[in-house]
Formats: structure tokens, C-alpha cells, sequence
């Protein structure tokens, strides 16, 4: 040990005569070593540092060859000629020197080179001393410092697995921030073992590493002789402090893990609230027992591990209760639609990392209607919660029951919101619309505070429609306003419908705008099957993440079998216009004669004309007459008349001289089937025909 930072003795010519007393005071001993005639003088308390007598010594360093050892005789000597050679003024060194007992002691010296006027080495002086209880000091400070910088270096492990652990939400994430490079590992463990407590067993859920697992092990019962048994049922962490000890306690497990080189290990219970909920072994193989500071530093870290794991299978059960919840709400199953090829998916969020969390309010839904016609719902209500949830599942059903009632889009959307805004709830929900005429093509959208929705062209380009809309539901009738404008979409054969919620377009620095053209642009690039583009939009959004739920539906209207040369015809006919009278009439059956129904051209009309004439008659109001072909198995011609009355059209017997209630006989004779539906403030009359040689 060198001392080269050694610094200049100030002491006078003719020392050691009369040596510095606060030397003697201080246990240091001097010498004077004269280079030219080889002999170096010391005072007494120099011999005593060197362990000789005055009559033992005669004066030459070599007789202190006996004193020290031949390895720290060289270094002393190398030390001292390579001062003198580089013309160094000072040096000073730590060396052994073997007392008269044997014992070996530390020393040290520290010497002032003296030169003459041409830079020759003339003289040494010096002084020696005994420095074992400096280096004992020494050794003490350094281990003691090497203590601190373990204990520092595991309670930083335990800060920053504890701090990990904060942002787990799974099981699987506990096990992960365990298995993670600043996990557990950073404590030296060769093998990690861990399993939760389940029914009076325990279920391994993590070992590691690979090829670590021992056979029968992976469900255990907590009276049986395994480690992490014997912490569950006694509730204190164990600690193997040897392999003998190991064999000896667990005869069992220990022919097992022999290829791991164990040599210790700590098993600690995982307690919450006086509860075990499982256990855990760290195995070490390069290290025998554990300080007192350590085993408190394991059961702290396990008091952290089992708060975590507490918190992640609650989580856990609340998610499954929470998605249970959501898929309770959406529809179980989609109609299937003739004419249509449909596609859902949800995805739920992951917002918040609370519990229960996981789950929304949007929702999709598929409605079939008469005539052909499909009602394609989307929506959101407002909010991350089973709360949410539940105001979900409770509007998707009326609004299903109000289109199934027969009520148009804007209808509707406007009780919709009446039945939000009465509800005991302070949501609201933005949704859209869309009834399809899958036999026309037809499809009347409405929007209420929703995302516009896209459509895409049998080509592959997409085009966002954007339509205009009310408040959301909820707010409309609070603010008094249920005006949902209704926008008229045409939908052609191998064109596609989709309807989503904001999750699927929102992304974090991007606005709405820059969102939608993402997708369509997404769209656009996908595949032509409605499903295997509704898996490839949601498997983005899985890989994108994000906060909001997603609800996707697609609608692709299939292609017709051969090219139609009829399809639907409307008109208006007012009170009192006998001309509009004349041209519906003319109207059906110069179409029904067109599209190849002539056989039954009279009997169709005579029904529409019937039907008109009862509407304007009964009611105050206009009549709609809608004819259209519809696709199925069989050729059908159907035939609607609307009007603005709620009251239904009744039988009445016609008296002999009467001149009318033959009406509905009629109708009743002469169509295949007919109906009555109620379409908000207003009902719908429908009859169809068969007709066969309908192209």
C-alpha cells in the first residue's frame, strides 16, 4: 500500500538530535538514513514500531530484513529507488512487518529525500509508525460502507419493484414486473417461484427460469411438506440458510432442484389483511443465510407483492364482471339480412386503470324490418362504467322497439332522446341511424352528436358522407329542440356501410377531421369481405390502444343475381288533387306492366287505388303510395300507402243499397298478404302480391 501523496517534512539540519516532540506524543518513531554510507539511525520509538531492541540492531536496513517480509521488502525497496530516480522529494508507503510473535502487523513510513546542490540523493529522514488500528479503522469504514451500499442498492430494488408493481393491473403484470430486469432478479435470486392460494391449494402461477419447474408441484395442497406450503399455513417467512439444511427440511422438493446449485433460500407468505393469499421463494446459489436488515427487507418487499396481487385479482374480477356486463347489453346474436352481408365487433377500452373500468357505453345493434328493410344502429353513451353500461343497454332497446314499431328515422331518434332525458341519469349518448331499403338501395340516415359515417365503393375507394345531425340524445330534449333531420343515402349493389364509434377514430394530437380520413384511407386499403376488414379495423385498434370502447358495424348491400329492369316508384298525392289521383294510378300500372306483372296489373291497382282513396278520405292529411319489387325466393310487388293518422283502418259491414266498407273486403280478396304499421305520428298500409313473372 503507496502512499505517494506524501507531503515534505520541514525539519532541521542536524535532526534527529532533537526530534519533533510531537512525534514522540503521536507514537510515530524517526529515522535518519544516510545513502553514502549505508546506515540508517532510529530513535526508540522507531525500533519499537519495527519490534527490536537498541542491542539488536547495529544500523544497516539489512538487519531489519527479519522484520519484513521478503514481498513487502521488494515493494518498499522498488518504492523508494523509483522516488529517488524520478527526483522526488517525498514518498510514503503502508507495509507488513512479522513481530517476534509471528503475528503480522501493518507499519507506516513516510520519508523526506534530501539532495545536494548537483540533484544527488545525499539523506533520508523519516518517520514510522504503527498503523494497525488505522487500518483496522480503515477495513471497519470500508465494510461498514460496503453494507450501506448493498442495503442502499436493495431498498432501491425494493423502490423500484414497489413503484412497478403501482402501475400493475393484472396478475400477469405483477409476475412480469417480478420477472423484469429491475425486478427481484436485481437481488441475486438463481430461481423465482410463486403461487396464489385457491380453494386450500396452492396454484403455481410463476417460476423461473426456464427449466426450473419441478413435476407435481403446479397445484399443491397447504398441508403438504413444500416451503411455500409450510409460509401459508404458519403465515411467517422461512429462510433456508444452507443446502444441508435444505435436504433436511424438505426431502421432497430438494432431489428436484439439486441441478439448480441452491444454496439458500427465502420463502415469504403473501398476507393481506391477516389473509394469506399465496406465497413466494426467492433461490440463491451464491450465498449462504441472511442478515437481519435482509429478512426485513424480504418481508417488506412481500407485504408490497401481496398488496399488489390483492389489487390485480380484484381487478381481474371486476373486469370479467364489467365485460359480462357489456356483452349482457349488446345483442347476442345478428340477424342474419337477406340481401346484405353484416359484420360487428366490439373492443372494449382500457381506461383509467380503475376498477371496473374496462367497460362503456358503446353499442351497436341490427334490426330487420318489414319490406326489406334493415335498421343499423350505432352508439355511445357518455361515460366508462357499468353505469354507462346499463343506461346502454336500457336505450338500445327502445330504440330498437321504436323502429320495430314502425316509426320513420327522425321519430325514432326524437323519443329516443325524450326516453334519455326522462330517465333517472344525468348521460347523454350520440348515436346514428341508418334504415336501409336493401331492395332500393335507399338508406335514410339520421345523426344525433355522432360521428359521420363512411361508405365504400365495390372499387375500394371510401368516402366519408357527412350528413346533418341533432343534439345528442339526452340533450335534445332538455334544450327543446328534437329536430333530427333525416339525409337520404343511395346504397348500390357491393357498396358498404360503416357505422363506428369515436374509439376507432380519435387518436391522441389528431383532430376529427385528420381521424376520419385515416380510416377511410384504412378502409379503403382493407379487404372486400365485411368481416375481414371489420377484423382488420379492430386488430388496429387493439394495436393502437387507447383509453375509448369501440363499436363497429359494416353493412355491405350484395350484388343483384341479374340486372332488374324495375325497383321502387313513389309519389305524393295531396287532399283534394284528383290530377296527382289520376298519375298514381297511371303510375302503378304502367310499372307493374313494366316489370312483368301484367297478369295482375288490375288487381293492384284497384288495391292502390283503394288504399289512397281511404287515406285521403279518413284522414286530414296527404298520402304516400310507395311501389317497389322486393328480392326473395318469391316475386313479390308490394304496395305502401302512408298517412298522417294514427287510427287503424277497421271492417265494416256494407249494407245492402251501401256504397261503401267493401274497402279492406277488397284488399283483403285480392292481395297475398297485407298489413297495417304504425309509423310514428302516422301508420303505413302495405299489401304484396305474387308475381311470378316478375324478372
Amino acid at each position: 500500500m503507496v502512499d505517494r501523496g506524501a507531503s515534505a517534512l520541514s525539519l532541521p539540519d542536524d535532526w534527529p538530535a532533537h526530534p519533533d516532540p510531537i512525534l514522540a506524543l503521536n507514537r510515530m518513531g524517526s529515522f535518519d538514513w544516510d545513502l553514502d554510507t549505508g546506515l540508517m539511525s532510529m530513535d526508540a520509538q522507531a525500533h519499537e514500531a519495527f519490534d527490536v531492541r537498541p542491542d539488536e540492531y547495529d544500523g544497516r536496513p539489512e538487519t531489519l530484513a527479519a522484520r519484513v517480509p521478503p514481498g513487502e521488502a521488494r515493494r518498499l525497496d522498488a518504492l523508494v529507488a523509483q522516488a529517488i530516480k524520478d527526483g522526488s522529494e517525498n514518498y510514503g508507503a503502508y507495509f507488513r512487518i512479522r513481530c517476534r510473535t509471528g503475528e503480522l502487523r501493518w507499519t507506516h513510513t513516510q520519508g523526506y529525500i534530501r539532495r545536494d546542490h548537483t540533484g544527488r540523493p545525499r539523506r533520508i529522514i523519516g518517520i514510522v509508525r504503527d498503523a494497525t488500528s488505522e487500518l483496522d479503522e480503515f477495513a471497519a469504514h470500508r465494510q461498514q460502507a460496503s453494507l450501506d451500499e448493498a442495503r442502499r442498492e436493495q431498498t432501491n430494488v425494493v423502490q423500484l419493484t414497489t413503484a412497478a408493481l403501482a402501475h400493475a393491473r393484472t396478475v400477469q403484470d405483477v409476475i412480469d414486473v417480478l420477472k423484469d430486469t429491475h425486478g427481484l432478479v436485481h437481488l441475486g435470486a438463481a430461481s423465482l417461484v410463486m403461487g396464489l392460494v385457491e380453494a386450500g391449494r396452492i396454484r403455481l402461477i410463476a417460476e423461473g427460469p426456464v427449466g426450473s419447474f419441478v413435476p407435481g408441484t403446479r397445484v399443491t395442497r397447504i398441508d403438504e411438506p413444500y416451503p411455500m406450503s409450510e409460509v401459508v399455513r404458519t403465515l411467517s417467512p422461512r429462510f433456508i440458510e444452507s443446502p444441508e439444511e435444505f435436504a433436511a427440511h424438505y426431502p421432497i422438493l430438494w432431489p428436484h432442484i439439486t441441478g439448480l446449485h441452491i444454496t439458500s433460500a427465502a420463502y415469504l407468505p403473501l398476507i393481506v389483511q391477516a389473509r394469506p393469499i399465496g406465497a413466494m421463494g426467492l433461490l440463491y446459489n451464491d450465498r449462504r443465510g441472511f442478515t437481519q436488515e435482509e429478512r426485513n427487507i424480504f418481508v417488506a418487499l412481500g407485504s408490497s407483492i401481496a398488496q399488489s396481487l390483492q389489487r390485480a385479482m380484484f381487478y381481474e374480477e371486476e373486469k370479467d364482471i364489467a365485460q359480462g356486463l357489456q356483452q349482457a347489453m349488446l345483442p347476442r346474436t345478428i340477424p342474419s339480412v337477406p340481401g346484405a352481408d353484416v359484420a360487428v365487433r366490439y373492443r372494449a377500452g382500457s381506461a383509467g386503470g380503475l376498477l371496473g373500468r374496462d367497460i362503456g357505453g358503446d353499442w351497436y345493434d341490427l334490426i330487420p324490418l318489414p319490406g326489406g328493410r334493415v335498421g343499423a344502429v350505432i352508439g355511445d353513451v357518455q361515460g366508462h362504467d357499468t353505469h354507462a353500461a346499463a343506461v346502454m343497454g336500457q336505450l338500445r332497446i327502445v330504440l330498437r322497439a321504436y323502429a320495430a314499431e314502425g316509426h320513420t328515422p327522425a321519430t325514432v331518434m326524437a323519443r329516443a332522446s325524450v326516453f334519455l332525458h326522462e330517465l333517472d341519469t344525468d348521460r347523454f349518448a350520440t348515436c346514428l341511424y341508418a334504415e336501409a331499403d336493401l331492395g332500393t338501395g335507399v338508406v335514410q340516415v339520421v345523426r344525433a352528436g355522432h360521428i359521420d359515417l363512411l361508405v365504400r365503393a365495390p372499387d375500394g375507394s371510401c368516402r366519408r358522407v357527412t350528413v346533418p345531425g341533432g343534439l345528442p340524445l339526452g340533450l335534445s330534449a332538455e334544450f327543446g329542440s328534437l329536430e333530427y333531420p333525416v339525409s337520404t343515402v343511395e346504397l348500390d349493389p357491393g357498396h358498404t356501410l360503416l357505422l363506428t364509434t369515436d374509439g376507432l377514430v380519435e387518436q391522441p394530437g389528431t383532430d376529427l377531421d385528420d381521424g376520419m380520413r385515416a380510416l377511410a384511407a384504412t378502409v379503403a386499403a382493407g379487404p372486400d369481405d365485411v368481416r375481414a376488414l371489420a377484423d382488420r379495423l379492430i386488430d388496429i385498434a387493439e394495436a393502437r390502444g387507447g383509453d375509448d370502447d369501440v363499436a363497429l358495424l359494416l353493412l355491405r348491400r350484395r350484388p343483384l343475381d341479374a340486372p332488374r329492369t324495375g325497383g321502387r316508384l313513389q309519389q305524393h298525392v295531396a287532399p283534394g288533387d284528383a290530377e296527382a289521383l289520376t298519375q298514381a294510378r297511371h303510375m302503378i300500372r304502367a310499372a307493374v306492366r313494366s316489370w312483368g306483372g301484367r297478369e295482375r296489373a288490375d288487381e293492384i291497382e284497384l288495391v292502390a287505388d283503394e288504399l289512397i282513396t281511404n287515406a285521403l278520405m279518413h284522414t286530414e292529411g296527404a298520402a304516400i303510395v310507395t311501389l317497389r319489387v322486393l328480392n326473395g325466393a318469391d316475386r313479390r310487388l308490394r304496395v305502401d300507402v302512408e298517412d298522417s293518422s294514427s287510427a287503424l283502418p277497421r271492417r265494416r259491414e256494407a249494407g245492402v243499397q251501401g256504397v261503401s266498407g267493401r274497402g279492406l273486403l277488397l284488399v283483403d280478396l285480392l292481395t297475398d298478404v297485407w298489413g297495417v304499421e304504425a309509423r310514428g305520428g302516422g301508420k303505413c298500409v302495405w299489401c304484396e302480391f305474387v308475381v311470378p313473372s316478375l324478372p
